[in-house]
């Protein structure tokens, strides 16, 4: 076990806080401006508002239909990953558990999704979902997403598959559990942190993401949060004290997902960095 002097600690404690600092003040000023008008953004950026405007809030949530965003959002986000999690953990499954004649290829093909953006292949998949009627649908957009994030995803459980002792998967073969048994009923949840990991990754992209809902979807009423941020740009003015309540109000469920989850979170990514 490594020991640290004391001046090794304070010097850690000090790049620790300092990098804290770097990531949480950009947060802290668009916090702060959304209870601001927008002349006191400008001429008293790093203040403390003179008037707490929470109206701002309300504003953002009725004027953009805010309420219709989110929905769609959680939607779109809560079914892609879990159809991310089903398929990859059971590809990744396979992958890592079953010897067959072309697996090394098919694991290459999927991790050939790795090394071009899915955006790329924008114009193919805009022809695909309209030969399937699945623009301006909901559902077209979580078909992508699920296809764009398997690639990362399988690459990730392969290496935690490989890491769990096939000595309890043994024991279930000899009790009489098939394979599938086995996956659901052992595996997944002693891969309770890489799953989260793999979630974590996967829905902050898909919230985030403005590139695929742009391009398919064109209804208001299908519109996702990072569309529906484009309300508060006008042509010729932006209304930056609405924008950054609208902004926070987005920001909030990544903030909460990320707190309940951060301890699974952790875990994964520290067990990933071990391996």
């Amino acid at each position: 076990m490594l020991k640290f002097t004391r001046f090794q600690k304070a010097i850690a404690i000090f790049f620790l806080t300092l990098l804290a600092f770097i990531n949480l003040y950009p947060i802290g000023i668009m916090v702060l401006s959304s209870f601001k008008s927008t002349r006191e953004i400008f001429m008293k950026p790093f203040n403390l508002p003179s008037v707490w405007r929470w109206q701002n809030y309300v504003s953002a949530w009725q004027r953009a239909d805010f309420a219709v965003y989110f929905k769609n959002s959680i939607l779109v986000t809560a079914i892609s990953i879990a159809a991310i999690l089903l398929v990859s953990s059971m590809a990744a499954y396979v992958i890592a558990r079953f010897d067959f004649k072309g697996k090394r290829y098919i694991y290459l093909y999927l991790l050939a999704g790795l090394a071009l953006p899915t955006r790329l292949a924008i114009i193919p998949i805009f022809l695909l979902m309209r030969s399937m009627l699945l623009l301006d649908k909901l559902s077209g957009l979580v078909i992508v997403y699920t296809a764009g994030g398997i690639a990362f995803s399988v690459f990730l459980l392969v290496n935690f598959f490989k890491k769990l002792p096939r000595d309890i998967e043994d024991s279930a073969m000899i009790d009489g559990a098939g394979p599938f048994r086995i996956y659901w009923k052992i595996d997944l949840p002693l891969l309770k942190p890489a799953l989260v990991t793999v979630a974590m990754f996967n829905f902050i992209d898909v919230w985030n993401d403005f590139f695929f809902p742009l391009i398919l979807l064109s209804s208001k009423a299908k519109k996702t949060i990072p569309l529906g941020l484009q309300a508060f740009f006008g042509e010729y003015t932006i209304e930056w004290d609405v924008l950054f309540a609208a902004l926070n109000i987005s920001v909030l469920p990544v903030l909460i997902v990320f707190l309940i989850l951060s301890k699974q979170f952790i875990a994964g990514m520290t067990e990933g960095a071990l391996k």
